[in-house]
């Protein structure tokens, strides 16, 4: 559930702190968890995540 909020947050124009900040979670957690949604995305960078996340149906 974490990592779905995240990618959603990812779409917009907030930082990884920003993010942390509105989620009450840790600038580390985000970290975590945005490293686990590029590989099982197998995206390099935050738009292709959210584009290849757009493909799949997730997002």
């Amino acid at each position: 559930m974490g990592e779905r909020r995240v990618l959603r947050a990812l779409c917009g124009p907030l930082t990884l702190r920003e993010i942390a900040s509105e989620l009450y979670v840790s600038h580390n957690t985000v970290k975590t968890q945005v490293r686990a949604i590029f590989r099982k995305l197998d995206a390099h960078d935050r738009g292709g995540a959210v584009a290849r996340a757009r493909e799949c149906g997730v997002l």
